[in-house]
């Protein structure tokens, strides 16, 4: 299996262009800056700057939002002003953010660089990500390959770093928070000059939409809300590393230490085994299967749990549903996640890619913080420990239904 991998990731990085090695690298150069820092972010909240529990997932909260949910915003620049000048934006507020939040010591100022930080990223990402879906889509055009293989190989590029950025936040953490916040911006320096110097002004083949305008005939495409429902359900379950997880590793552990263990696994099996996953599913599956079979492996994540709260398990055995949860998740995430961003080309308007890219990442978020919400009200509710895990099953697996049929592309409007 490791010199199947080996070879399928090769093969694969040798069939792509130079601009999209550039892109795939930059998506690894992202997550090991960002997951430097933000892993310890909460602590150093709580105890270096003395902020109340509340406030401090409120700050959280401002973070995601100014990502996830700006999303859109970056999307739109990208289709107005190309891909070259987002990015480079991008990574300059992200410089300044992290130096800001390495030096802010009060509440005002500490939301002042978590709000940089976030909104950082809602410029680059979606620039990047709309970016190798379209070149993905160009490769599958000229050589007949699947573009679920590009996109596989960005989410492994992203893992990766995010495998990685912890690990180099932790040494650098022997130091100081602030020593972290400067290494994180040192990353993102060494990216804005790569692309300053690499990035090409314009890229060839991508349009550029001048006139504003677009967000109204997206939220009339019902086949593209319909994948964003299905990707924010995705999202959601995958949340559940976050929410509930954790409270079914207390139950049955005692503590949260195993929680290390768990999500390093789920990083190294999506960076082990996510090419040779994609590539065997490319040669089966269509997008809308992939997508499928991805949510029905979660929902079974979900449901191993609940039948095994009626178990009485002990000792190592006793986090084995939570291993095997863990493992179904990550397989499904395997599935999903590059079948939807190769779908979202199919389902853009000529020229707005960069809005739909966004506007997926965002509409999805919103769903989220809404489902999230419920599911922290369900999980703090006097039911038995299996009903939770039984609705998620349920909600994870009910898209499927939703899911349009797959056609070529969407006319012009």
């Amino acid at each position: 299996m490791q010199q199947l991998t080996s070879r399928t990731r090769k093969q694969t990085w040798r069939s792509l262009s130079g601009l999209l090695r550039l892109l795939i690298l930059t998506q690894f150069a992202f997550n090991i800056g960002f997951f430097a820092v933000l892993p310890f972010l909460a602590v150093h909240l709580g105890t270096s700057i003395g902020m109340a529990g509340w406030l401090v997932g409120f700050v959280l909260g401002l973070r995601t939002f100014s990502q996830q949910g700006l999303f859109v915003v970056g999307g739109v620049l990208t289709d107005r002003y190309g891909v070259r000048p987002v990015v480079l934006a991008g990574c300059v507020l992200r410089i300044a953010g992290f130096v800001w939040l390495g030096f802010a010591q009060s509440t005002p100022a500490v939301v002042g660089a978590v709000l940089l930080v976030g909104f950082a990223a809602a410029l680059f990402s979606p620039a990047v990500e709309s970016e190798v879906a379209r070149q993905a889509v160009c490769l599958e055009q000229e050589t007949g390959g699947s573009r679920t293989h590009v996109l596989a190989l960005f989410t492994v590029a992203g893992q990766a770093g995010a495998f990685i950025g912890p690990l180099l936040g932790a040494l650098l953490l022997t130091a100081d928070f602030r020593t972290v916040c400067l290494a994180g911006a040192v990353v993102f320096v060494i990216v804005l000059c790569g692309h300053a110097w690499l990035l090409p002004q314009h890229i060839p083949g991508r349009p550029v939409v001048r006139a504003a305008g677009g967000l109204r005939t997206l939220l009339r495409n019902r086949r593209f809300l319909a994948v964003c429902c299905a990707y924010a359900t995705y999202l959601l379950a995958y949340n559940q590393l976050y929410l509930a997880l954790p409270d079914e590793v207390q139950r049955v552990a005692g503590s949260q230490t195993p929680l290390a263990w768990l999500f390093a696994l789920s990083s190294l099996l999506v960076v082990c085994t996510q090419l040779p996953i994609t590539r065997w599913v490319a040669d089966r599956l269509d997008l809308r299967r992939s997508m499928s079979t991805g949510l029905l492996i979660i929902a079974a994540g979900f449901a191993v749990v609940a039948v095994a709260q009626s178990v009485t398990w002990t000792g190592a055995a006793a986090l084995a549903p939570a291993a095997a949860f863990v493992v179904l998740l990550t397989v499904g995430q395997m599935l999903v996640a590059p079948a939807a961003r190769a779908w979202v080309p199919d389902l853009a308007d000529d020229g707005r890619l960069g809005l739909y890219t966004g506007a997926m990442s965002s509409l999805s978020g919103l769903m989220v913080l809404a489902g999230s919400a419920a599911t922290g009200t369900l999980l703090d509710l006097d039911v038995p420990p299996v009903v939770p895990w039984l609705v998620l099953a349920a909600i994870t697996a009910l898209p499927i239904f939703l899911l349009p049929a797959r056609r070529a592309a969407v006319p012009a409007r």
